[in-house]
């Protein structure tokens, strides 16, 4: 058998019970226990004219006969006028009371299931609704709705972003995060997906609330916009969004399905040359071009692409060329975004290209000013047991998933900045064919598709079955743990 609703509860009463057994053996029959509910720990306070007696109740979680389950020991100790007196111990397997896992996993699927309708509707409307990033208020608002209407407690508005929320559900230890996006890109609206990942993520936290009912601890759903360009999970990292967070979480559409994503550690650049306007044909030798130095600055950049290490990446673009090709540009502007697999290796490719630009103004006349992007995203670092707990969760829903992207393809996302805090994970869950890739058009529709629905369904399952694992037994977030700091 597993614990069934209210399972927590039943805990405390069986605790209860062994402190009044107890008490028996104590002086003074006149003592009564005061029995204070609570969803985890029970505590409980006994108290007379004369003295108090204080008696805690504690969990212990040990391996169970049962395949598939646990067993509880209930540990009650005793003081008595602040001497301690003992402890008292009762095995649920004495009880004939098991904790089937496959059982409460089924449970959590049955929970994803019963929520399909309202989950691939929201996700539609928020692909219908496509908002830039720091301007998601209509996505915020009814994500936060759809958490209340479920019980979750929710703040909006958290980190001095507007956008950004917390749902919350249960309390204390351990506190498990599932994290949203639901920004688009401009003009292509969810090419990356973000709709699903956000009615997956609410998804997941209401099918999780079952198993906090029975063992305790608390699911945060997190809110975090801003994700394309401005990094909203770095600055609410710094900003202590994940301070209390044990294990974060979050599933992102692709094209295979995939337990880790390598992400690299990325900065944007802005640059701008200034140079002299003149008549591009009656006085050319008075201008100085600003658009030659930016177009030499590109060159210089696709030369240091040649030696460069095979991960990085340097990309950009001209956002400002010249007003008329009568006149000598006297303004160029471009963004560009730097990447690489670690931070040190970042920090030297950062100087390299920045010397491709230096090199552009002085042989151009040129004046150069730039600027880096005040959020820089991370490498991801990923917890391997953790995605072999998420992996073999998505077995049963007829997913094969690879440990990594079969293209050995790289990109950079906020997680990473949330993964150098808290063991997280970033899995993919497929839901368009290999050739149409994210950030296109063909992605934005697929991220509507009934396969979409299917993904952030299965997505939303897997993260809710991976809850149990991490409730139901302690072992496992301590190993997890204990991976996190050796990765440092």
């Amino acid at each position: 058998m597993y614990i069934p609703n209210h399972g927590a509860e039943f805990i405390n009463w069986l605790s209860w019970w062994l402190l009044q057994r107890t008490l028996q053996k104590l002086p003074n029959s006149q003592l009564k226990p005061v029995y204070y509910k609570q969803s985890h720990i029970p505590t409980v306070k006994v108290n007379t004219k004369l003295t108090t007696i204080s008696v805690q109740g504690k969990m212990r979680r040990q391996p169970s006969s049962q395949p598939n389950g646990i067993n509880i020991e209930i540990l009650v100790s005793l003081s008595y006028n602040k001497q301690h007196i003992g402890v008292v111990s009762k095995s649920s397997s004495e009880w004939g009371w098991g904790l089937d896992l496959e059982k409460l996993k089924a449970s959590a699927i049955s929970e994803v299931d019963d929520q399909s309708h309202q989950l691939t509707e929201l996700s539609l409307k928020i692909h219908s609704n496509p908002e830039l990033g720091f301007q998601e208020t209509k996505a915020s608002s009814w994500l936060t709705q759809y958490l209340e209407k479920n019980g979750f407690r929710t703040e909006q508005g958290i980190c001095e972003l507007p956008t950004a929320f917390r749902g919350s559900y249960g309390q204390g230890k351990p506190a498990i995060a599932i994290l949203a996006e639901y920004d688009a890109l401009p003009k292509l609206g969810h090419a990356c997906g973000h709709n699903l990942i956000a009615a997956c993520a609410v998804g997941a936290g209401v099918a999780s609330k079952p198993v906090i009912n029975q063992f305790g601890g608390s699911i945060l759903i997190i809110g975090t916009p801003g994700e394309e360009l401005y990094g909203g999970k770095a600055i609410m990292a710094d900003r202590g969004a994940f301070n209390e967070v044990d294990i974060a979480m979050i599933v992102h559409p692709g094209v295979y399905d995939i337990a880790t994503t390598q992400a690299l550690a990325c900065q944007t650049l802005d640059v701008e040359f200034f140079g002299q306007a003149a008549h591009a044909a009656a006085r050319p030798e008075a201008g100085i071009n600003a658009l030659e130095a930016m177009l030499q600055a590109f060159t210089a950049v696709n030369s240091l692409r040649q030696h460069i290490k095979d991960k990085a990446r340097i990309h950009g673009i001209i956002t400002d060329g010249g007003e008329s090709a009568n006149i000598v540009p006297a303004h160029s502007v471009g963004s560009f975004i730097v990447r690489a697999e670690d931070d040190t290796y970042l920090n030297e490719l950062k100087q390299r290209v920045i010397n491709c630009f230096i090199g552009a103004a002085t042989a151009s006349g040129a004046h150069l000013e730039y600027k880096w992007g005040n959020t820089r995203y991370a490498p991801m670092r990923n917890n391997l047991t953790l995605a072999q707990l998420f992996s073999h969760n998505m077995k049963p829903l007829g997913r094969k998933v690879h440990l990594t992207d079969p293209r050995r393809a790289f990109g950079s996302t906020d997680m990473g900045n949330v993964s150098q805090l808290v063991p997280s994970i970033h899995p993919i869950v497929a839901i368009a064919p290999v050739e149409e890739g994210v950030h296109s058009p063909q992605f934005a529709s697929a991220a509507a598709s009934e396969a979409a629905s299917c993904g952030l369904l299965d997505a939303a399952k897997a993260l809710a079955m991976t809850v149990v694992d991490l409730v139901a037994n302690p072992k496992i977030i301590i190993k997890i743990k204990e991976e996190f700091q050796q990765q440092e």
